[in-house]
């Protein structure tokens, strides 16, 4: 059978508006992102789906906590659907990071999957621990439909891994804040139906720079 996957990236951060990298880190919602979980959850009200998920960390539970508000699900986190930890880069600006540590910064932006950022972990690691989450979700809730709150980086290793597009690649595609992104599993195959869906915006969500 064949479980829905909605899986959305969590409303803008103060971060994200400071182009910070967060990893695993907190940030809270801006109140750009507040407007996006409440549209979020303004849009799920209207669909009916079986469970909601989350990351364990603030910015996602912030956002499925809006969600669940308006459709009286319980908020399940799950740290397998962290964004990937960035260690000694978490919390400085791309620029920062470049002055600080720019041998670690200048591996990490090559962006080979394998590549562990010190004292954090690699792509390939983090996607390995979701897509071991998603197999199991499935066979909790087969031919249902999940709803997923989860990270801009961790989604895009998703949408990579689906369509066969290398880590290292040049990113040619958006992550947008509060993006609607939906993947089905079947069979222990995951597959990419939409991709970046954000009509219940007013206006476009900021870019995971």
């Amino acid at each position: 059978m064949t479980t829905e996957f909605i899986l959305l990236r969590h409303g803008e951060t103060e971060w994200n508006a400071l182009g910070r990298l967060q990893g695993h880190l907190n940030s809270m919602l801006s109140r750009e992102g507040q407007r996006q979980a409440e549209a979020l959850a303004a849009r799920l009200a209207t669909l009916p789906f079986q469970a909601l998920y989350s990351s364990d960390l603030d910015r996602a539970v912030q956002t499925a906590s809006r969600i669940a508000a308006r459709t009286g699900h319980d908020v399940q986190r799950d740290a397998r659907l962290r964004e990937r930890g960035l260690g000694v880069l978490e919390g400085l600006t791309r620029a920062e990071a470049g002055q600080r540590h720019p041998a670690v910064f200048a591996a990490y932006a090559e962006g080979h999957a394998d590549y562990v950022v010190p004292e954090g972990e690699s792509a390939s690691q983090r996607l390995r621990l979701a897509l071991h989450c998603l197999e199991e979700l499935g066979a909790r809730h087969p031919g249902a439909r999940v709803v997923v709150v989860t990270h801009g980086g961790l989604l895009s290793a998703l949408l990579r891994h689906c369509l066969g597009i290398p880590a290292a690649a040049p990113r040619a595609f958006s992550v947008l804040n509060a993006g609607w992104n939906q993947f089905d599993l079947h069979d222990g195959s995951l597959r990419m139906v939409t991709w970046g869906d954000v009509s219940h915006l007013r206006e476009l969500s900021l870019d995971d720079t």
